[in-house]
């Protein structure tokens, strides 16, 4: 029987399969390593694209704020403008009221009633006077109740006083004024439908 020795042929073999081994462990580390550098060089495009993005966004909102501030900076001028247009139209619709009021007063007072003060607040009036008679002041309150300018008077007292060396009643009553209300443009809103 033939021997033959295979220690170099086992030796040559294992080498070879560890230099091909550390090769493939070679090629693994680099194919890793390129993995690695081709995933943090996507991820950091990513994080750059984001950044700026975000960067972006910042400023529009920033921009968007300046111009909220700015819608609301004007809102308000509207409203102050809006509110000074009230007063002023009512003041408009309003203006030649003193004179009514006061002609109107001249026609309901009737013989025996004296008015001492009037005082308006607002719509409401208080008229303070002497009256003959309790009489006198319940058809003075008839005649405002009937008038077409006054609403709802109300008597807040009456006693008795000396005027001129006469017995008379001392009043204070109050009454509203009856106000046409106003639409939009600033004419008499009536009731009345169209065609009637």
């Amino acid at each position: 029987m033939i021997r033959i020795n295979l220690l170099p042929h086992r030796e040559e073999a294992r080498k070879q399969r560890r230099q091909q081994f550390y090769t493939l462990l070679g090629l693994v580390a680099l194919f890793a390593g390129a993995i690695w550098f081709v995933g943090h060089t996507l991820i950091n495009q990513r994080i750059e694209a984001q950044d700026s993005s975000n960067d972006f966004l910042k400023r529009e909102i920033a921009e968007l704020d300046k111009q909220i501030a700015e819608i609301k900076r004007l809102q308000e001028q509207t409203q102050s403008l809006l509110s000074r247009k009230q007063v002023i139209e009512s003041l408009q619709s309003n203006r030649a009221e003193t004179v009514h009021i006061m002609n109107e007063l001249g026609k309901q007072v009737p013989e025996g009633v004296f008015l001492r003060l009037i005082k308006q607040n607002g719509g409401r009036i208080q008229l303070v006077g002497y009256a003959q008679s309790n009489a006198r002041v319940s058809q003075f309150m008839r005649n405002l109740d009937a008038s077409p300018i006054f609403e709802k008077p109300e008597l807040v007292e009456i006693k008795a006083a000396d005027f001129n060396r006469r017995r008379v009643g001392d009043f204070t009553l109050f009454v509203n004024i009856e106000r046409t209300p106003l639409d939009q443009d600033g004419k008499p809103v009536t009731n009345k439908e169209p065609g009637k």
